[in-house]
């Protein structure tokens, strides 16, 4: 139980790095942003695995993630939801041609990681958030 729920206070202090980060205004790094967005999605997915005792690869990719969960366990993130947030982890991590963030792909970002976070911590036992 004190690995899910490391992977779940990792996963947290990503999201709050990538909300906090919005409130910077018009000096806000979008990139960023998406970055923590996805390591927070990423970590509750491997929370949630690691307590069903499923072996995960090391990976940021969130489609293949979201594969190796039992079909009960499944929550509604689509295939292009997994796919743009694992851009964000592999993509914009490093300098490259990979195009222009707006503020819109930063908050939808967020909003995609508030959704897995919140799915998941219904799957969750109470005593990983305590």
């Amino acid at each position: 139980m004190e690995v899910v729920r490391q992977w779940v206070a990792k996963a947290d202090n990503d999201l709050k790095n990538a909300v906090h980060t919005l409130l910077m205004g018009e000096d806000c790094p979008l990139d960023t942003v998406c970055f923590h967005a996805e390591q927070c999605a990423e970590k509750y997915l491997k929370a949630l695995l690691a307590f069903q005792g499923i072996d995960f690869p090391k990976t940021h990719d969130l489609g293949e993630l979201v594969a190796l969960l039992p079909d009960k366990d499944r929550f509604p993130l689509s295939v292009d939801d997994c796919e743009r947030l694992t851009d964000y982890a592999i993509v914009t991590r490093y300098p490259g041609d990979w195009g222009t963030i707006d503020r819109q792909d930063a908050e939808q970002a967020v909003t995609l990681a508030k959704q897995v976070r919140d799915a998941i911590r219904g799957l969750l036992p109470r005593e990983v958030f305590e």
